[in-house]
This record gives C-alpha cells, sequence and structure tokens, in this order.
C-alpha cells in the first residue's frame, strides 16, 4: 500500500526529528539507520524512501537542530532584542540542563568531532548552521560592527569549549565551576564596547 504525501511528509519528520536528537544523544557513528527506524516505528526498508543515504539524513537532521537555535534566537530577538537574545541564548547554552542533556542542545558540541570526518553534504550543513549562529550572535554584541564577526567567534568557542569540557570531567564541582566562569566571561565579551 502507497503512503499518502501527507503520511509520507508525516514520517519524514518524525525521521529527522528523532535522528537529530539521536545524533545528538549518541553521535553521528553511533547512531545506526536501524536503531533510528525501530524508534520511530518504521521498518528499516522504508528509510530508503525518505533518504537516499545516512549522510542526507545527517545533513538534513544537522539542519533542523540548528533551525531550532535559530528560531528560538530571532523569536528573542522581535520580544526583546538582538543583546536580549543573545544572553538568553548564551545562559541557557552554558545551562546544567544543556550540559546534562545533549540531546536537546548543540549539535556542534555533540557531534562536532565526528563531523570533521563526514562527507562534504554533512560539513555543509554544519558549516550552513554555524554561520548562522554566529551572525546572530554578532548581532547581539556590543562592540564596533567592524569586531563584531571575530568576536562572535571568540564567544562561540569560550562557549563550546566549555561546554565540552563540563561534560567530560566527573567532578561536579569542576564542572559546575567551568560553566560558571563561562557565563561570567560570556556575559562581559557581550558587553565589552571595544
Amino acid at each position: 500500500m502507497r503512503l499518502s504525501r501527507d503520511a509520507k511528509a508525516q514520517h519524514h519528520e518524525e525521521i529527522t526529528s528523532a535522528a537529530s536528537r539521536m545524533l545528538r544523544e549518541r553521535g553521528i557513528e553511533r547512531t545506526s539507520v536501524i536503531d533510528l527506524m525501530q524508534a520511530v516505528g518504521l521498518t528499516h526498508g522504508g528509510f530508503y524512501r525518505h533518504f537516499k543515504s545516512k549522510d542526507e539524513l545527517v545533513a538534513s537532521s544537522t539542519l533542523k537542530a540548528f533551525e531550532e537555535v535559530v528560531q528560538r534566537f530571532e523569536k528573542r530577538t522581535v520580544e526583546a532584542g538582538p543583546k536580549y537574545a543573545l544572553i538568553a541564548y548564551v545562559l541557557e547554552y552554558l545551562s546544567d540542563l544543556h550540559r546534562n542533556d545533549p540531546s536537546l542542545g548543540c549539535m556542534v558540541s555533540a557531534c562536532g568531532a565526528d563531523a570533521s570526518r563526514q562527507s562534504a553534504i554533512v560539513r555543509e550543513a554544519f558549516t550552513n548552521g554555524i554561520s548562522k549562529v554566529l551572525e546572530l550572535a554578532a548581532d547581539g554584541l556590543s562592540c564596533p560592527e567592524e569586531k563584531r564577526a571575530e568576536r562572535a567567534i571568540e564567544l562561540g568557542g569560550l562557549m563550546l569549549g566549555a561546554l565540552v569540557m563540563a561534560r567530560a570531567t566527573n567532578d561536579a564541582d569542576l564542572s559546575e565551576t567551568i560553566l560558571a566562569e563561562a557565563r561570567r566571561r560570556a556575559l562581559q565579551i557581550i558587553e565589552e564596547k571595544v
């Protein structure tokens, strides 16, 4: 029996959403198509009605994860301005919740090392997502416009590094200190006017 277009679109969305979470939870290499399809209640063979390859799935799911971040960022920008949106992003990113549940968070912190060894289509998805988040971050900075791109990269590197370190340690106090110091410095970077 053939699926209707609506059912196929719904299955595609379910697969992409589940993959996005699973990839952040397990990483690219440890996420299997079989496990993914079982998680959404579909057959392994049905995967190929939606994607040509695992790489195409990873790219699509990566774009979805970044899209979620961008939507939250843009909503906050409309509500209260770009600086508020950036501060909210920093506090959310460098939180205990994000540290403790990678499946809900940043694709780069969860899969960045894996992505560097992936195909062009996967790396392109990461490139597009990172570029968009850096643009949004730059808009919220207080420094002169000509310094914002480099300052956004500095901020992103600080946040990413701190989150990875906080997740890697088994010392709860050290993990908390890493996040707290990164939040402190990140908020300083946002406010710096030079």
